[in-house]
């Protein structure tokens, strides 16, 4: 083998490892976005219909019979939010500030990330023998030494006191307690921030605790596929009163963290392309030795009437061809690695008995396989483009002269 064909040879592998390494980095990037994704959306809805007024909105027939009209909409169900003091009379950490969330338990379904979550206890928020429900994170619970009871031992109790009751409690002289007591039905385990600051109860009861009488925050909608959100969400935009309500998807919920991912995942993808455009340098300066090398049969042919286009041509066939084969070999490794790795995992993440997964995640996307393939390739001929010119602008009567 020729040194030029060596030089070759290396740029189609430099090609190939920079394909390959961009394949199963994106594949691995994919995977933790699609995990992160699947856990929140596991609690938060596919898209919420918020009001602009802090104090909420009253929801009318009309709005809840038009949000559920879309074909895909799987539920929709009303919510109240807000922050409160949970009192306990455990000898732990008694007082603490977290997020109340009232839901309609008529409107959730089985499949709901919370319903599912719940696994100590049961989720329920009704009213039994008088007394509310109330189902929180396992780990607030665990750190209150609080448990939703069970064979003999009794549910535990704890208090709400909202921003509104303290207000009242001390500008007005109340007859009643503003302490709203529930009884602890269930602790759910989701995510460690989540489940240490959420408490779910009854709409009723939220209404009553954070004074709001029949409004409501917003509604949060779920689809039977993730994927329709953003036509739902134009869908929505075009029917609902934008002065009065806001519609917000899953991704605009956490958008800062998405951002962040996809951020990574596009700079890391920058970095590793590099290692292409080296090998894109290493084409030029093999295909230029093959245009020194063959200047007198490139001569000869313009001698013979080839055009300078298509001297031009043959030069750029080359490239495409280096690019072509580099990138079919780096997209069949990359591929065959991400392939071994979902299916056995052999990469397991450091420390993953503090995770809810023991492995990199993977995720291929026929996106990204069409991005990376496609640039590499159209790399290379570009490369391949000042040895093109340089060919087809050699004169035949000098290059023949020259005798090389």
């Amino acid at each position: 083998m020729s040194l030029i064909s060596r030089i070759t040879a290396i740029s189609a592998a430099g090609v190939a490892l920079g394909v390959a390494a961009l394949i199963v980095v994106l594949s691995v990037l994919n995977g933790f976005f699609e995990f992160v994704r699947d856990m929140l959306v596991s609690y938060d809805p596919h898209v919420r219909i918020v009001s602009v007024e802090e104090r909420g909105f009253e929801p009318d027939d009309s709005l809840m019979t038009m949000v559920a009209a879309w074909p895909g909409v799987q539920s929709a169900s009303p919510f109240v939010e807000g922050k409160a003091m949970l009192l306990h009379d455990s000898q732990a950490d008694v007082n603490k500030v977290v997020v109340v969330r009232g839901v309609d338990p008529v409107a959730l379904t089985e499949n709901d990330g919370v319903v599912v979550g719940t696994t100590f206890g049961q989720f329920s928020v009704d009213r039994v023998d008088g007394r509310p429900g109330l189902v929180m994170g396992r780990r607030l619970g665990e750190r209150m030494l609080i448990s939703p009871g069970g064979g003999s031992a009794p549910p535990s109790r704890v208090a709400l006191l909202s921003a509104p009751a303290i207000e009242r409690m001390y500008t007005r002289v109340l007859s009643s307690s503003p302490i709203r007591q529930f009884e602890v039905r269930g602790l759910f385990q989701l995510e460690t921030v989540f489940d240490e600051s959420h408490v779910f109860i009854g709409l009723s009861e939220a209404q009553s605790l954070f004074r709001m009488g029949r409004s409501i925050s917003g509604i949060d909608v779920r689809l039977t596929h993730l994927d329709d959100t953003a036509q739902y969400k134009d869908w929505l935009e075009e029917r609902i009163d934008l002065d009065r309500h806001e519609v917000l998807t899953w991704y605009d919920l956490q958008k800062s963290l998405y951002d962040v991912m996809q951020l990574e995942k596009w700079g890391a993808s920058l970095v590793l392309f590099l290692i292409v455009i080296v090998a894109a340098f290493n084409i030029i300066g093999s295909l230029t030795m093959i245009v020194i090398e063959k200047r007198r049969d490139v001569g000869a042919l313009r001698a013979m009437g080839v055009s300078a286009r298509n001297i031009r041509r043959i030069f750029l066939t080359e490239g495409a061809l280096i690019g072509g084969v580099g990138a079919g070999a780096g997209l069949c490794l990359g591929l065959l690695l991400a392939w071994l790795q979902l299916q056995y995992g052999f990469v397991s993440l450091p420390g993953s008995e503090n995770f809810l997964i023991d492995a990199y995640p993977v995720s291929i996307s026929l996106k990204d396989l069409s991005i990376v393939t496609f640039s590499a390739v159209g790399l290379c001929v570009l490369a391949a483009w000042y040895p093109a010119h340089r060919a087809a602008t050699i004169e035949p009567a000098a290059a023949l002269r020259s005798g090389g």
